[in-house]
């Protein structure tokens, strides 16, 4: 079962995805406020379901309101040696890899996320533009894992490695966040922490790249991260944490437009996502949607 957003009726609405591909609508105005509720009534509310829409519904970035999507750096060995690589600041994250408090940054406001089979997007100023493969955990108000998604961190490797201080720039901006293709219920996955994590990026008809680890390899606890994300910061719709990656492409690969990004997590799902470059007319579309909910 998936947890999803989709569109129907000229409405957005949230639902349950059975295995046999029947969507339940459930009983909630947003994807938010479900989020907002302890985790044994959100279970209650997926588990109870509601009425089968008609045909297969157009699905939507699982995340709306006011939940944020934040994510995690250097959570991975190859994460550590791709910075370092990267950048002139080395030392910086070889410390904050071994450090009692991790990375997390601020990824995307709700809005502005791309879903599956949407497009992610490159910065036209930067030299180096990778996408960062991440099982990305869904929290509720009260810091309880909901569930698991599929995140990209697409991410500037030059910018970051200019200088650490460029960080926003380097993952902040139209198109650096996709999210999906929906939320597996956190009680379906019986063991986060030996999930398989694949990458694949289609160039035409060849690959340009590809790559597989495993959540196995997580330098810190899932709980650890949410804890140090949780201690001094309200959120009251939940919140979309990614875990960082363990993929990383070498320095002389860079993302391209007309590329497709595959990114897949054992147990949750295929994300999607065709290459365009970031610039702002581009991605206008996403303010579009969020100012008519039923987009």
């Amino acid at each position: 079962m998936q947890i999803i957003r989709y569109e129907a009726g000229g409405a957005t609405h949230v639902g349950a995805a059975g295995d046999d591909g029947a969507v339940r609508r459930l009983a909630v105005p947003s994807l938010g406020s479900l989020l907002a509720l302890p985790l044994d009534e959100i279970r209650s509310v997926v588990e109870r379901g509601g009425p089968v829409e008609d045909g297969v519904p157009r699905r939507l970035p699982p995340v709306d309101g006011r939940t944020e999507v934040w994510a995690s750096g250097v959570t991975y060995v190859r994460s550590r040696e791709a910075r370092r690589e990267e950048s002139r600041a080395a030392d910086v994250y070889s410390l904050v890899y071994d450090a009692d408090r991790p990375e997390l940054f601020f990824k995307s406001a709700a809005w502005r996320v791309s879903g599956d089979g949407e497009p992610i997007g490159v910065r036209p100023d930067s030299a180096v533009d990778v996408p960062e493969p991440e099982l990305a955990l869904v929290l509720n108000a009260a810091g309880e894992i909901v569930g698991y998604t599929v995140c990209d961190d697409v991410s500037s490797r030059s910018i970051e490695g200019e200088n650490p201080l460029y960080l926003p720039q380097a993952k902040v901006y139209a198109g650096a966040c996709a999210i999906g293709p929906g939320i597996r219920p956190a009680w379906e996955v019986p063991d986060p922490g030996a999930l398989g994590i694949t990458l694949v990026v289609r160039r035409g008809d060849q690959v340009a790249f590809d790559g597989a680890t495993s959540t196995a390899l997580l330098h810190r606890t899932l709980d650890e991260l949410v804890s140090h994300l949780f201690r001094c910061t309200h959120f009251p719709e939940g919140a979309i944490l990614s875990t960082g990656t363990g993929l990383v492409p070498p320095m002389d690969f860079t993302l391209r437009e007309g590329d497709v990004v595959e990114i897949g997590v054992e147990g949750v799902g295929t994300l999607s996502n065709p290459v365009v470059a970031a610039v702002p007319e581009a991605f206008a579309w996403l303010a579009a949607r969020a100012g008519d909910p039923a987009r």
